[in-house]
């Protein structure tokens, strides 16, 4: 009975996590169709009464405003405006810059070293993880992901020799955990090949 329980509750929470982002981005997304209605009123006066003008013009306002943003921020200017923007007013809510990490991982424009897929030796066996972040003594702060509910687990400290990095796409490693661990097989020998590899460079 707990363990029913204990599936529908990561079910829950795997709905949750994808529902509520979506709907938070249509609520915000008509808000601001809403808030220029009054720009393209005499726009929407000049086409046919057929057409919900209103509304085709406030959505194509509010997504022209958002590609114009998109290419600002591409901008050296725009990046350092971004990144000004970032560093004293987003990065001071908790929880944005590993939210932030997380969504660039998923779109594949990430270089950085956080939510870098990783096995890790928890008792005898491996572990499918993620690097959360690095100690200057080696150490990893790692996130071990709940099966199959990839945003919801526990987090370890490890030394170094108990990481294995992994030279692997996050949504890779993502797409095993969520299918209970289907596609281990290819991960492994993904991080068998590294290790054989850095073996032979260290001895040649």
């Amino acid at each position: 009975m707990k363990k029913g329980f204990m599936v529908v509750a990561r079910l829950l929470l795997t709905g949750f996590l994808i529902v509520v982002p979506i709907y938070l981005a249509i609520l915000l997304l008509l808000k601001a169709m809403k808030s220029v209605v009054s720009l393209v009123q005499p726009i929407a006066l000049l086409l046919p009464d057929s057409l919900p003008a209103e509304t085709l013009l406030s959505l194509l306002f509010v997504l022209v405003f958002c590609l114009l943003i998109g290419l600002i921020v591409h901008t050296r200017i725009g990046a350092a405006v971004r990144e000004r923007m970032e560093t004293t007013l987003f990065e001071r809510i908790p929880g944005y810059a590993l939210i932030r990490s997380l969504t660039q991982q998923l779109a594949g424009s990430s270089q950085e070293k956080v939510w870098k897929p990783a096995f890790v030796e928890i008792e005898e066996g491996l572990v499918p993880s993620f690097i959360i972040e690095e100690f200057d003594d080696g150490r990893y702060t790692v996130f071990v992901p709940s099966i199959p509910t990839p945003l919801a687990g526990a987090v370890y400290i490890l030394d170094r020799k108990r990481v294995h990095p992994l030279d692997v796409p996050f949504t890779d490693a993502l797409r095993t955990i969520s299918k209970w661990g289907s596609g281990s097989r290819e991960m492994v020998a993904t991080m068998e090949k590294e290790k054989k590899a850095a073996s032979f460079t260290r001895a040649s």
